[in-house]
């Protein structure tokens, strides 16, 4: 039997790196453990670092969606609660989702850095990840892999009405808005 690793961090290579650390100590809630000329390590948790930065001595082209990449990293919030409140934090800093996208097996807010790459913030549905699982290969699904678009807005506006976390993290709330295909605002063609 094979031993699973746990996941340590992520680095970007850019040639803004001040914008770069702000950028992601604001998203993520995180701290500078260490900086120098060439490299910047942020953590935000008990790992020594989760986000490092390599700070190219030249100008690098920012990322575009013909760009073969990475897509996006994503980190989880423990509620629906604890996402709408960064989301609030983030939008008051003038942070504000690229799209956002009720997957039904989340509920996922996804931001763009300054150099283009994409961050996912999301409430898991399900408590277990077997019923994540079962949801994946369920015909909900299978119809649609990737989910409505949803109005963050009309997100924090129901739940400050009182709707559920079980109900919001739902899908059936986000196709009722009939906001457009997210797929253009995901892949940056939007």
């Amino acid at each position: 039997m094979t031993v699973a690793p746990k996941f340590a961090h992520i680095v970007f290579q850019t040639s803004q790196p001040k914008e770069m650390i702000d950028w992601y100590c604001t998203v993520l809630a995180a701290r500078v453990v260490y900086e120098d000329d060439g490299l910047g390590f942020i953590t935000f948790d008990d790992e020594h670092h989760r986000v490092a930065f390599i700070k190219a001595p030249v100008p690098l082209d920012r990322k575009t969606p013909t760009t073969a990449s990475m897509h996006h990293a994503a980190y989880t919030f423990a509620n629906i609660d604890d996402l709408l409140e960064r989301y609030v934090q983030l939008r008051s800093e003038g942070i504000v989702p690229a799209v956002c996208i009720a997957h039904g097996v989340t509920l996922s807010m996804y931001y763009r850095d300054p150099d283009r790459n994409m961050i996912e913030i999301q409430v898991d549905r399900f408590a277990e990840p077997d019923e994540a699982t079962a949801y994946m290969n369920g015909p909900e699904y299978a119809a649609d892999s990737v989910g409505p678009a949803f109005d963050p807005e009309q997100l924090l506006q129901a739940r400050r009405a009182g709707a559920s976390a079980e109900e919001l993290c739902d899908r059936a709330w986000a196709v009722a808005a009939g906001l457009p295909d997210p797929m253009p605002a995901l892949i940056g063609v939007s």
